[in-house]
C-alpha cells in the first residue's frame, strides 16, 4: 500500500478514543486503527465492505459467511 490514502475517522470519534479510520481506494476499502496507524490495515473488498456497513445500519449482526 504505497499510494497516499485520505483516512477518514469517524465524526463520532471523541478526542483521542480509540477509532478505525477508513480509506476508499476502489475496488478496495483500507480500514486501520487510528491508535496504531503504524500497523498495517485490513484489506476489504467494496462488497464486503457494503455488506458490513447495510448490516450495521440495519441494526443485525454481520455475519460475513
Amino acid at each position: 500500500m504505497c499510494e497516499p490514502y485520505v483516512w477518514r475517522k469517524s465524526s463520532y470519534s471523541v478526542g483521542d478514543a480509540s477509532c478505525l479510520e477508513v480509506a476508499w481506494a476502489l475496488p478496495v476499502v483500507w480500514v486501520r486503527d487510528s491508535k496504531d496507524v503504524a500497523k498495517p490495515p485490513l484489506r476489504i473488498s467494496a462488497q464486503g465492505w457494503e455488506r458490513f456497513r447495510e448490516a450495521i445500519c440495519a441494526g443485525g449482526a454481520f455475519r460475513p459467511y
